[in-house]
């Protein structure tokens, strides 16, 4: 699998994917109210890795997905890049971590204002769950189903929760277990991600095994991307980041490199890596994309 281009099938990806959410952000011109339709389309549009929709199509793709429900897959692709990019737009807010930049760009509050801004993620989040559900049932009430529980109170949601009762709680007896950290990064980022891999397979109409190991690996795989990304707002470039380094230390949140330093940090995400891939075991050239995604998580900062 190291032939496998990783380049080259991301951009054809990612370049399927941008379609498919202008198609969708265009759709809200008829019947939306002009501002809120801009203050959405201004948020879904204005670019990042797509890394969960990719996810998707990645998992689908590995299980053999058939034409058939290539619009089932479409859909799930583009409702969970709207849930991700509700969840940026409110976790952007004042009340919440009070960003200023967002992929390079002002964040929508900043642009729309604080009301119009809330408004719109409410409503990505509501479109997303409309167009999910909008077809032949089959997989789709599954789908909705796996989607609400990994977006909602006891996934990313509950997990922004976790993060801002922990905010705060850097130093002397006070600091964090690893595991409460582990608890807040498995629910606010890992869920998500983990959902992207299981329902692309659920859109294939896997085998329950299979659906079973593929989540497995989205869990793995969202814990390493979120060390990854803990290490990075520490060492990254704000300019490739399109934000501001160093912004969870300012807030006082609890991350891998505050609690154990960067090299541990570091070593743990490569377990997580490791645990991702071993789930893929017994998949072959199948899943060279998920394989491929893995190894993308760390070597950010490797």
């Amino acid at each position: 699998m190291n032939s496998f281009d990783l380049d080259a099938w991301l951009g054809d990806r990612r370049g399927r994917i941008e379609r498919l959410l202008a198609e969708r952000a265009g759709g809200w011109r008829v019947g939306t109210p002009e501002r809120l339709a801009e203050a959405m389309a201004y948020s879904l549009l204005g670019g990042g890795k797509r890394l969960r929709p990719v996810l998707a199509l990645a998992a689908f793709e590995a299980c053999g997905g058939l034409p058939d429900d290539e619009p089932v897959i479409r859909d799930y692709a583009v409702a969970l890049e709207s849930i991700h990019t509700y969840s940026l737009v409110h976790d952007d807010l004042p009340a919440m971590d009070d960003d200023d930049l967002r992929r390079g760009r002002p964040t929508c509050h900043k642009v729309f204002g604080e009301a119009t801004a809330i408004l719109a993620g409410d409503a990505l989040l509501t479109e997303a769950f409309g167009l999910l559900a909008d077809g032949p049932q089959q997989q789709r009430a599954r789908l909705v189903a796996l989607l609400a529980r990994a977006a909602g109170a006891t996934g990313m949601v509950g997990g922004q929760q976790l993060d801002l009762d922990m905010t705060g709680r850097r130093h002397g007896d006070d600091l964090p277990p690893l595991e409460a950290v582990e608890t807040i990064h498995r629910a606010k980022t890992g869920a998500l991600l983990a959902a992207s891999v299981e329902g692309g397979a659920v859109a294939a109409r896997a085998s329950e095994e299979r659906v079973a190991s593929l989540r497995i690996y989205g869990e793995a795989l969202g814990l390493a991307f979120q060390i990854a990304d803990d290490i990075l707002d520490v060492v990254g470039d704000p300019e490739q980041m399109g934000k501001r380094g160093r912004g969870d230390e300012a807030k006082g949140k609890p991350t891998y490199p505050a609690l154990v330093g960067l090299d541990r940090a570091r070593a743990l995400a490569r377990n997580a890596r490791d645990r991702a891939v071993e789930a893929l075991e017994g998949m072959g050239e199948a899943a060279a994309a998920l394989h491929a995604l893995a190894d993308y998580a760390i070597d950010r900062v490797h």
